[in-house]
């Protein structure tokens, strides 16, 4: 069982969450007060910041700061030094990449072009802090993470499987619940026993994808950032592209690049759910949790 929001079903604890979320997206410039936003989520005012205390260690009030465009703007403000600081420290090395204490390897080109052939993939749903999540590996580590609202598991998982299409899947809960726990519980985020992630994907695409992994939580880049920082100054809507093909969502930080305005653009999915993850990151950075 997952631990990271001390609840018994924290997948109901993101129901509200995500109304609260979508409320505040839209209302933020008027910086709506705890008891509007309750009556949102459809709880009462005590109800919802016991919530979020509880979901992120923050109040309702600091969740609406951390989501508003204008701490997009100051993350923005910060983009600039973020990977290159993050290379300086040394967070790129194999033992820590960031926050999570991720260690990785690429499938082989050869791999690659077989299309999961020979792979056994083995995936199950989770209850996670960012609603359903189905977790999928391989013997060789984490190779994908996705999440779905209710009644949308099945579209999540024809999504995820198409992405290898000759692999072969193996359903297995509890095999994929160790996995799950070790991602959401920042308990289980350890130094000495990294996750280990396998990527699948073309060379360009793992060159970005290992450059998100540099972003540290509670931090943000953008996608021409990360263009220049590969060597590929033109190429920014080339790395949105891949940014938006990443298949080991929250683990590899997709959901830390936003636009070159500040705004918080696309996520695969759902932007209530970015909202959400970069407001969680913030109240376990604010705790010193996963640092």
């Amino acid at each position: 069982m997952l631990a990271p929001v001390q609840t018994l079903d924290p997948c109901a604890d993101y129901d509200v969450v995500r109304r609260a979320v979508a409320f505040i997206s839209e209302e933020w410039r008027r910086q709506p007060d705890v008891e509007t936003i309750a009556e949102a989520a459809g709880v009462g005012p005590g109800e919802l910041h016991a919530l979020f205390r509880r979901w992120a260690g923050l109040t309702p009030k600091a969740f609406l700061q951390a989501v508003t465009m204008d701490r997009a703007r100051g993350l923005l403000r910060e983009a600039d030094n973020v990977l290159d600081a993050a290379y300086e420290l040394g967070l790129s090395g194999p033992g820590r990449l960031h926050d999570l204490f991720v260690t990785h390897e690429a499938m082989s080109p050869g791999e690659w072009k077989a299309r999961g052939g020979g792979l056994t993939i083995s995936w199950g749903f989770h209850p996670s802090p960012f609603g359903q999540a189905l977790v999928m590996a391989t013997p060789r580590g984490l190779c994908g993470l996705a999440f779905a609202d209710a009644g949308e598991e099945a579209a999540a998982l024809e999504d995820m499987t198409r992405r290898w299409p000759n692999a072969q899947f193996l359903q297995d809960g509890p095999a994929t619940a160790t996995v799950a726990a070790r991602v959401f519980d920042p308990a289980e985020w350890s130094q000495d026993r990294p996750l280990r992630v396998v990527m699948i994907g073309t060379d360009f695409e793992i060159r970005v994808w290992e450059t998100l992994l540099a972003i540290p939580m509670g931090r943000a880049t953008t996608y021409g950032r990360i263009a220049s920082h590969i060597g590929k100054p033109s190429a920014s809507r080339a790395v949105g592209a891949a940014v938006g093909r990443n298949p080991i969502s929250f683990v590899v930080p997709c959901h830390r690049v936003i636009g070159s305005t500040g705004a918080l653009t696309g996520y695969h999915w759902g932007l209530t759910r970015k909202r959400a993850m970069l407001g969680w990151e913030a109240g376990k950075a604010a705790t010193g949790q996963g640092v």
